[in-house]
């Protein structure tokens, strides 16, 4: 399969290289869809004002809280091709496949109806303000009817990933993004459609990038090959899917859950403050996905690997995606605090929503670079199929943490500081631990394999 240009070895050869050309893309795919996402929010902090920024800008927790699920089961989908791959298994590979496929659109269809006819409920329990509501209400029952393109692309960008591919993937996405972006032009600036039209915008062109991705893995050769008419759910499969997948995205739920608890704090300041962390958090997700880029380049190099039983390339690949990803998020979370004020001009031009944004941007984007390291290590327990212990550990160090902390110390000391300052805690703690898991779950696995090579050793 790696024999194509766009596909990746991922067993053999030095890894640095191989590391960095298969996060390099990942990386620009992901920055692309903040692009996109930020063109979103330029447009209609610039042309409709700020209530219409904040109320674009303060879903995001929701949406994540709805999709975190499913988007947890891809990443069960590229670990268990990854696997089959790394085994020689082209039959489980194409059975994964088609259960993927066919679970993204099941999924889709769920969150579209859950996502249009619960979206004002559920703002309502996020305490959003009675200026931001309505807006807030519209954007999103527009958005979730766009979720099972939203997530066919995003199964079928994970497939493509555990083969080695993410230069495709990246290219589907720039032709869906310069679509959106001229959409959202058009339909805010020309027709005035306000939030309506940047949610229109986003549906469209996550339309395109699914069809774009589809009809690659339906004209791809060899195990990754999509037949429509063999779209089922395989029992075995899916059992692997999602005994890898729910516990990340059971851990994104309860992600999502203690980031609408900290969104409704911050919804508590008023919408100055509002729409300034909404825009610093666009910011500060550049620097996040720069780095996320090594979790999900850990995630399937490590399950290539395992598979194939080359433990020492996953101790290198941990080790040198740890290394990527570090000098990403310190380097990335600099110059984000250094040119703070001119980025957060782009998204407003008023100074209370700039400085607002430059606190959150102190607390949470200068050290990202711990997340990064807590992300990858989770990349590393999830590729060698060890998914239960890094939701857990997530679930209690980040989430236990910050919700511990807004019911404790942020009831004392009711400022954005206070508030923000519970992320780089949450991130050092959970770091911490992962490590020691990856450690003692690493020792286990490799004491394993060297006595199965000793058993083998002794009946020749």
């Amino acid at each position: 399969m790696a024999s194509r240009s766009h596909e990746i070895d991922m067993l053999n050869g030095p890894l640095p290289p191989k590391l960095l050309r298969f996060a390099f893309p990942l990386m620009l795919s992901s920055i692309l869809q903040l692009l996109f996402n930020a063109a979103d929010i330029i447009v209609v902090g610039r042309f409709a004002g700020d209530a219409s920024l904040a109320a674009v800008t303060s879903t995001g927790s929701l949406v994540n809280l709805l999709v975190n699920l499913f988007m947890g089961l891809s990443i069960g989908a590229n670990v268990t091709v990854a696997h089959a791959i790394g085994h020689g298994h082209p039959e489980r590979t194409e059975k994964t496949v088609h259960t993927s496929i066919l679970l993204s659109l099941i999924g889709g269809v769920i969150l579209a109806v859950v996502g249009f006819f619960f979206a004002r409920p559920l703002l309502e329990l996020m305490s959003s303000p009675e200026n931001v509501i309505d807006l807030s209400a519209l954007y999103l029952k527009i958005y979730f009817l766009g979720m099972p393109a939203s997530l066919a692309y995003n199964f079928g960008s994970a497939l493509l990933r555990a083969g080695g591919d993410t230069q495709r993937p990246l290219a589907f996405l720039s032709v869906a993004g310069v679509v959106n972006v001229i959409l959202n032009l058009i339909l805010v600036i020309v027709f005035h459609l306000d939030v309506a039209g940047v949610a229109i915008a986003t549906v469209i062109s996550q339309c395109i990038s699914a069809l774009l991705v589809l009809r690659c893995l339906m004209k791809e050769e060899g195990p990754l090959h999509l037949e429509l008419k063999s779209l089922r759910l395989d029992g075995s499969a899916l059992k692997s899917i999602v005994q890898i997948g729910l516990p990340a995205g059971f851990q994104g739920i309860v992600f999502s859950i203690s980031n609408v608890v900290i969104q409704s704090s911050v919804n508590s300041f008023g919408d100055i403050v509002m729409a300034g962390s909404g825009a610093s958090a666009n910011v500060e997700g550049f620097v996040y996905v720069g780095m996320n880029a090594f979790y999900q380049t850990c995630l399937t190099f490590t399950g290539q690997n395992y598979g194939a039983g080359k433990l020492d390339r996953v101790d290198q690949t941990v080790i040198w995606c740890q290394v990527f990803g570090c000098v990403t998020g310190v380097g990335l979370g600099g110059l984000a605090y250094l040119f703070g004020p001119q980025l957060l001009s782009i998204y407003s031009s008023n100074p209370e929503v700039i400085a607002s944004g430059m606190v959150r941007m102190a607390y949470v984007g200068l050290p990202y670079f711990l997340c990064g390291i807590m992300d990858v290590m989770v990349g590393a327990l999830r590729g060698l199929g060890w998914s239960v212990a890094p939701m857990v550990v997530s679930i209690l160090g980040v989430c236990g943490v910050r919700l511990g902390w807004i019911a404790t110390i942020f009831q004392h000391n009711h400022t954005p500081q206070c508030l923000f300052l519970s992320y780089p805690i949450s991130w050092i703690i959970t770091a911490l631990i992962h490590i020691l898991c990856f450690l003692y779950y690493r020792k286990k696995l490799w004491k394993q394999h060297r006595d199965h090579l000793a058993a083998q050793a002794a009946q020749i």
